[in-house]
């Protein structure tokens, strides 16, 4: 945690205030983040565990630097994923790589405010000064709802902020709440029932001895220990004391003697006092119609009734991919020729002030070509993102999982494995990434196992070449484009689905669970926030070409391109290393080598080739293969770079767009290399096969094992072989 250091007359440096910001999901938590803290935000994982860190700077209307620390989403401090449990043991001074928060946020929708406040009543048990942020004001006063803010004010102790924060209202007065030097401490008290009451006093007196923790903590910690009957662990935080867990352990079996339901009483007792503060300060009236009379159902509502129809949100559902996919082909075409045209121009220029030679081509068909490969498809993949920003704004994300949910019964889980999977359409990074908000444990493996299969942004530009390179006209015809990419994204969908069913009636069997899952209110998206996603994603797309893949395409040229064959070979060696077997036969009387075949890259790939001929590959895609491991994109560069190489000195001049490279490729017969069959099968081994090594170290930090992502490598890898076998071999035998 970074601390901003002011000068002063004192030796010790400033400390900036550090508040924690916390809320239930979909509260407008990470809109107010962003409104507090603009671009000044870190992001990264607490250590020990793969929950997301964001930690930024604010300042108060008066310049005062503060540190603001974004903590997951949390219904409850009783946790039950390990989201949950990061943001319980942070407010509880349990993580020792990140300060306990000497302040609190609290921010509440204000259009669920008795919900809200379950987790509100929670937080001021610890005793610290709180603020109250009700977001979403303009969405409670158009359902009705008006709230006494003084009054609530008043029975709680502590400032409350009403505000909307997409809209940016109330942030000057939530500004000048975080400047104050004197927030009160919460005046609310409750009664714990009294047959809790001597264990919360016992386990109070054993934390604030044997821990060292105040008084009031170690009385909310109490509380909360009793209310976890199965509390979360995470790695990194400091584990309880043995004579705390021994307290705890002989109460447990002393009410369980008794029947004694003490988890039951203690949070029957928080909704009894929350549900009087709501009564009292809470005011709900049905908004009045145009008429006069009060609406039946509110807008939200009658929305709902569509897109959430058996029928008619399978319909939307379909729509909304397909103008997705339609927008990629039809809007990115234009920034697409530009950066390609960049490229050329930037190729040409290094070829009028270079002679041949290698650092010519090192340049030239190394680099540029590499880089060129992947940076094109730049444009569409902020489109996608561009969508999926939309959908998760407006609040559509929630019903698409609710609706996925009647299906993913089928396979075992329910809708809310859904959300990780429909993330890792973006990046099964971040998407496994979301599985741990997945309270059942082998659900959550699950999800983490099959999430790869969805077709992530890297694929796209795979796709979108194989599908140029499929077609033999010049102009892909839109609705073959569209086709083609909707079927790729519903046969990685259909595998991750039969591979979810399989685990579950096997390795990991269990019931479905059912789901329960707040549909967020609908609101107009900010495109502010959208942008800024996009943004990002630019950014990382592109120092990744700018670093990784252009380091990979250098390394590819040189591997390509090194050792030279020898200038006078002998008719032996010039057979092995020959082009096609017409030259082969000719090597006795004028033996010539073919460089690409002779090189480093040639002898990897022809060492792969008799594993990937009967899926239709030969050993120059199977070098494809093995650099795009490292990351899917890089087959793009790497097609680049071997037939660039594989080219003659009057095609180099000519420098043929990789498409057309591609549909010129033969065999060493003479016919096609890319036949549409081929390109097919090549489609369909990158939907199914683990070509991400990132991907893997992920799920090792996730499982915490190697042993799943092993397991993972092997029965994808085997998967993606198998599959691309049958439709060649059923291909060929069908004449195509």
């Amino acid at each position: 945690m970074s601390a901003a250091t002011i000068g002063t007359t004192s030796t010790k440096p400033y400390r900036s205030t550090v508040y924690a910001l916390v809320g239930n999901p979909n509260c407008g938590k990470s809109t107010l983040f962003n409104a507090l803290t603009g671009l000044k935000q870190k992001i990264g994982n607490y250590p020990g565990v793969t929950v997301e860190r964001k930690v930024g700077t604010a300042y108060t209307q008066h310049g005062q630097p503060l540190t603001l620390i974004d903590l997951p989403g949390t219904y409850s401090l009783a946790a039950r994923s390990p989201d949950e449990a990061v943001t319980r043991d942070i407010l509880l001074g349990r993580r020792a790589d990140t300060p306990t928060p000497d302040r609190i946020v609290c921010i509440a929708d204000a259009t669920n405010l008795e919900r809200n406040l379950y987790l509100v009543h929670q937080i001021l048990d610890l005793g610290r000064p709180v603020i109250l942020v009700l977001n979403m004001m303009d969405l409670a006063a158009q359902a009705g709802i008006e709230i006494q803010i003084d009054r609530l004010s008043r029975e709680l102790g502590i400032p409350v902020i009403p505000c909307e924060a997409a809209r940016g209202k109330g942030i000057i007065e939530l500004k000048l709440a975080l400047s104050r030097q004197d927030l009160p401490l919460p005046r609310h008290a409750w009664t714990v029932p009294a047959p809790i009451a001597p264990a919360v006093a016992e386990l109070q007196a054993s934390l604030s001895r044997d821990e060292g923790k105040n008084p009031l903590i170690a009385r909310a910690e109490a509380l909360l220990l009793l209310t976890d009957q199965d509390p979360v662990r995470v790695a990194g935080s400091t584990p309880l004391s043995p004579a705390t867990l021994s307290i705890l352990d002989s109460w447990k079996n002393r009410w369980a003697a008794d029947g004694t339901d003490w988890a039951g009483l203690l949070v029957a007792a928080r909704y009894d006092v929350i549900g009087k503060l709501a009564a009292g300060v809470v005011n709900a009236s049905a908004p009045a119609g145009a008429d006069g009379s009060p609406h039946a159902h509110s807008t939200a509502d009658r929305i709902d009734a569509v897109a959430t129809h058996p029928i008619w949100g399978w319909v939307i559902l379909v729509a909304l991919m397909t103008a997705m996919f339609l927008s990629i082909f039809t809007f990115a075409a234009i920034p697409m020729g530009w950066i390609e045209s960049l490229m050329g121009a930037l190729s040409g220029w290094v070829s009028q002030h270079l002679p041949p030679g290698d650092v010519h081509d090192l340049i030239t068909d190394g680099a540029i070509a590499g880089v060129e490969g992947v940076l094109i498809f730049l444009p569409q993949i902020l489109i996608l993102f561009l969508f999926i920003g939309l959908l998760e704004s407006t609040g559509y994300m929630a019903r698409a999982a609710f609706i996925m949910d009647r299906v993913m019964s089928k396979v075992g889980l329910n809708g809310r494995s859904f959300i990780p999977m429909l993330s890792s359409y973006a990046c099964a990074i971040p998407g496994i990434m979301a599985a741990r908000t997945i309270e059942q444990p082998k659900d959550r493996l699950v999800t983490i196992l099959v999430a790869p299969f969805m077709s992530c942004s890297a694929r796209l530009p795979v796709y979108l070449l194989l599908i140029a390179a499929l077609v033999t006209a010049n102009e892909v015809p839109l609705g073959t484009q569209v086709g083609l990419m909707l079927a790729m994204y519903a046969l990685g969908t259909g595998g991750a689905f039969f591979f979810a069913w399989f685990f579950k009636k096997t390795l990991l069997r269990g019931a479905p669970p059912l789901m329960i899952m707040e549909l967020p209110p609908y609101r107009l998206p900010r495109v502010r926030d959208v942008l800024h996603q996009m943004a990002e994603r630019a950014g990382l797309f592109i120092k990744r070409a700018g670093t990784i893949i252009l380091a990979l395409s250098i390394v590819l040229w040189f591997l390509t391109t090194y050792p030279k064959p020898p200038a006078t070979p002998d008719a032996d060696r010039a057979a092995d290393y020959a082009a096609t077997p017409a030259a082969a036969s000719a090597a006795a009387s004028a033996p010539v080598i073919d460089p690409l075949a002779y090189s480093f890259a040639g002898r990897a790939g022809r060492a792969l080739e008799p594993f990937i001929v009967p899926l239709g590959f030969d050993w120059r895609i199977g070098i494809g293969l093995i650099q795009s491991f490292a990351a899917r994109e890089v087959f793009n560069s790497s097609m680049s770079v071997i037939f660039a190489a594989s080219e003659s000195d009057d095609e180099v001049q000519s420098r043929q767009t990789l498409r057309d490279a591609l549909r010129a490729a033969t065999r060493p017969d003479g016919t096609k290399l890319f036949t549409p069959l081929v390109c097919l099968n090549l489609m369909v081994f990158y939907v199914f096969a683990m070509q991400c090594i990132s991907t893997i170290a992920v799920v090792k930090r996730e499982t915490n094992t190697w042993r799943w992502p092993l397991f993972q490598l092997a029965y994808m890898t085997g998967t993606s072989w198998a599959v691309c076998f049958v439709v060649y071999q059923v291909g060929r035998a069908l004449g195509f």
